[in-house]
């Protein structure tokens, strides 16, 4: 294991490290408007949502590295404290990187990188039409982390008002995640794309408590043969399966008791039945 101080290597190194390691990042694109009029569009990975009620959203447009200056995102928003946070999709993603490029200040990334912009309701910035969710934000508070290259400037967005595409709603009304098609920011040049390649569904233990990893048997719970994951999954069971529950599963089993079918039992939820082969493997 690598123990380091990251007040003893350079910034730059240090940022390699924490993009490296923290990630997949959601993607802020943010469209600014400085007093003038002048439109300012640029992606953050320094993002996500903090609070529903009332709904808060915090990106950090940096201080640069290499030259210590701050972001036109940041200058604007001294300006005109709003902003429209626009998601970013697989279908922009290769848009939304060109317009990270440092061009001037008074250069409309809409025009440079081809999206179309588009009037808000409740604030300045335009909103980007290509963008599926695009939120309409009043900034309450910035907050400078340092005066160095590479502190973070905490811009704080109170949502007003935000907008959905129809074609990425699900028969609920909710956004469906295998539709949105978002993109999120890794380290280095690369990107990670949340599709139904990569996504998996794990149950939220929002009204349930499991037994927990401690409360399973030894031969379970200290077994080479299951993974961290495993043991997880069986520590989230309510309860342990009784005898009459284990017989009950195993009757209608027709497969061998190898830890490889307590796997497939796992990854399938199937955990009173993963749990009785266990128990039958250790008779």
């Amino acid at each position: 294991m690598i123990s380091i101080d990251p007040k003893e290597i350079p910034v730059s190194k240090l940022h390699r490290y924490l993009l490296g390691s923290i990630g997949p990042r959601p993607i802020a694109f943010a469209s600014t408007i400085d007093k003038k009029g002048n439109k300012n569009l640029a992606p953050f990975s320094f993002f996500n949502v903090f609070s529903a009620n009332p709904p808060v959203l915090i990106f950090s447009p940096a201080r640069s590295g290499r030259t210590n200056e701050n972001k036109d995102t940041y200058l604007n928003i001294k300006e005109v404290p709003e902003v429209v946070i626009n998601v970013v999709t697989y279908a922009m993603v290769n848009q939304m990187s060109l317009a990270s490029s440092p061009f001037d200040k008074h250069i409309d990334e809409f025009v440079k990188a081809g999206f179309t912009p588009v009037e808000s309701e409740t604030v300045q910035p335009f909103r980007v039409s290509e963008s599926p969710v695009q939120f309409e934000c009043k900034v309450t508070e910035v907050k400078e982390l340092g005066s160095e290259g590479g502190a973070g400037n905490l811009i704080f967005c109170e949502v007003t008002r935000f907008h959905i595409d129809e074609s990425v709603v699900n028969d609920e009304g909710l956004i469906d995640q295998l539709k949105i098609d978002l993109v999120s920011r890794m380290g280095g040049n690369w990107y990670a794309r949340s599709d139904k390649n990569s996504m998996f569904e794990i149950d939220k233990p929002i009204s349930t408590i499991g037994i927990g990893v401690d409360a399973l048997p030894d031969y379970i719970r200290l077994s080479n043969d299951l993974t961290g994951n495993d043991l997880g999954k069986l520590g989230g069971m309510k309860k342990i399966p009784n005898p009459s529950e284990m017989e009950d599963k195993l009757s209608c089993f027709s497969g061998d008791f190898t830890i490889e079918n307590v796997r497939n039992l796992l990854d399938s939820n199937d955990l009173t039945l993963a749990y009785a082969i266990l128990y039958q493997l250790n008779q």
